[in-house]
């Protein structure tokens, strides 16, 4: 994880002849503004009227004094600070209060950089017991029908927005530990206990299923180096001729972003980012639980689509089809650019920025670069990407205000938004010098990840394409070599260094042939 990180925390849109994006490299700090100046502040209580049903129980009965709830801390009626064992009293309900869904979706989001979910799940089902005397037979009935449905109402947002902490043995026991005693004896409460219980198990098997797919996907591809050397041109088959149209390829790279993203859990971005609470000197948070698969896995997509589109262009041995395709991924990108597509717009630009790409210079002379200047001027790095971040506000309102399925779509630059995510964690204290966990700041995380969890939210409307979405997953690819190879075979080494490269490659590739 560490090393993903550094990757990723490294990139940059490269110019053209420099390094793939996720290299390792250093970089300034991208000038995030101070999270505590100059901020809009995220509202504690969000317009959710009809939230929980007829109940009406969605009552926020915060304290707007610090004296008048020990252990939580606000300011203009926004909580700001508290101790651990506080914030987590507050997320339980009761039966004259229920939390608020901003503070229940904060708090499960951001307390995992201090305690485990199973650890927080046992202490909320101890809360529970305890306070409203769940273990005592002689409870009064009619108090638990009261609290019960107000806590089966917190588990379930717990298992719809977190599902995945449920993968833990743990977690399921202890749910099924308080729910067991929520449900006995009353036929209403045991038939919301199953359906939750059902939905989440549903989650989780779609999950295992999507794992499953990817893991086949994955082992499916191969270097293309061999196909290259083995294989007649004539009858190799390249992009062109699986799709010509660009608004079509840009539609099913849109089908595959918003699959992927739709399987990323909001605890990755902050699983991925957890270290050790600092108070806490002997363990580290998730060392034994898979933090960020699916992020990882998303990130992984960025680079494959990238290393795809550099491959396309330097496969093919005549000049003018180089070119033809340039232009090919120049029209998919601005059609990307146009759905709201950025992270293949992203990826497509950084494909045709690799140095086996950008050093095809008879190539790029055939080839009208009006519209990939202006689409390179649109994702450029320079201030903290201005242009870019302009872009995503736009697409954010049109969004917002959308009359049809097409005009939702906002697919972000996805190494900027966990960079922005990562500089904010970090440039924030966790804890305040009083030991006080520091609640402004998880507003501030809950509010970058809620913007994306709308945004995954949305179906993609366009029509599947299988045989073209099986290409852009599964087509090989050349590694990094093998691009430097097939762009010399193209266009021969302009000095000694790139000789010396060439007459290396070729060996290695020699060499690879022979033991097939």
């Amino acid at each position: 994880m560490a090393k993903f990180l550094a990757e990723l925390l490294g990139c940059t849109l490269p110019e053209k002849g420099a390094s793939p994006m996720f290299e390792c490299r250093s970089q300034p700090h991208i000038g995030l503004r101070h999270v505590t100046k100059q901020r809009d502040k995220m509202p504690q209580t969000p317009p959710f009227p009809t939230m929980y049903g007829s109940n009406g129980y969605n009552k926020n009965l915060y304290k707007a004094k610090e004296e008048d709830y020990e252990g939580l801390y606000y300011h203009d009626n926004n909580l700001v600070s508290g101790s651990l064992e506080a914030l987590i009293e507050h997320l339980v309900p009761t039966v004259s209060y229920y939390p608020d869904r901003t503070y229940i979706f904060t708090f499960l989001l951001s307390s995992r950089l201090f305690i485990h979910p199973y650890e927080l799940m046992s202490k909320v089902c101890h809360l529970c017991v305890d306070q409203q005397r769940l273990t005592d037979p002689q409870a009064d009935k009619a108090r638990v029908r009261k609290i019960a449905p107000k806590i089966l109402q917190l588990l379930t947002e717990w298992t719809e927005t977190f599902p995945y902490d449920f993968r833990d043995e743990r977690m399921m026991k202890s749910l099924k530990e308080l729910t067991h005693r929520l449900s006995t004896g009353d036929e209403l409460y045991r038939k919301a206990v199953q359906q939750m219980t059902q939905t989440l198990i549903r989650k989780l098997t779609t999950l295992s299923q999507y794992e499953e797919a990817l893991a086949k996907i994955n082992s499916s591809v191969t270097d293309r180096l061999t196909v290259l050397k083995t294989k007649p041109q004539s009858i190799q088959r390249d992009i062109l001729t699986i799709c010509s149209d660009p608004f079509t390829l840009a539609q099913q790279l849109t089908h595959i972003e918003l699959e992927r993203l739709s399987y990323i859990g909001p605890e990755e971005f902050i699983q991925a980012l957890v270290q050790k609470d600092p108070l806490d000197n002997d363990k580290r948070c998730f060392s034994d639980h898979k933090k960020a698969s699916n992020l990882e896995a998303y990130v992984e997509w960025f680079n494959r689509l990238s290393y795809l589109v550099a491959t396309e262009i330097c496969m093919p041995v005549k000049k003018k089809h180089r070119a033809r395709v340039i232009e090919f991924f120049i029209d998919v990108a601005r059609e990307c650019f146009n759905i709201g597509n950025f992270n293949s717009l992203m990826a497509i630009i950084t494909g045709m920025n690799m140095s086996p790409v950008s050093r095809l210079k008879k190539t790029w002379s055939k080839v009208k670069t009006a519209k990939f200047d202006i689409l390179e001027h649109q994702m450029d790095p320079s201030s903290n990407f201005y242009n870019y971040r302009t872009a995503l506000r736009g697409a954010t309102q049109r969004s917002i205000t959308a009359h049809s399925s097409r005009e939702k779509i906002v697919i972000p630059f996805f190494s900027l938004l966990i960079k922005d995510i990562y500089f904010l964690n970090e440039g924030c204290a966790s804890r305040l010098p009083n030991g006080r966990v520091n609640f402004e700041k998880f507003w501030e995380l809950a509010k970058q990840v809620m913007e994306f969890m709308t945004w995954k939210k949305v179906e993609c409307p366009f029509d599947r394409d299988r045989k073209i979405l099986q290409y852009l997953l599964t087509a090989p690819v050349f590694s990094e070599d093998a691009l430097y190879l097939a762009s010399y075979e193209s266009e021969g080494p302009e000095n000694n260094m790139e000789k010396d490269r060439w007459k290396s490659l070729r060996c290695v590739c020699d060499l690879i042939l022979q033991g097939c």
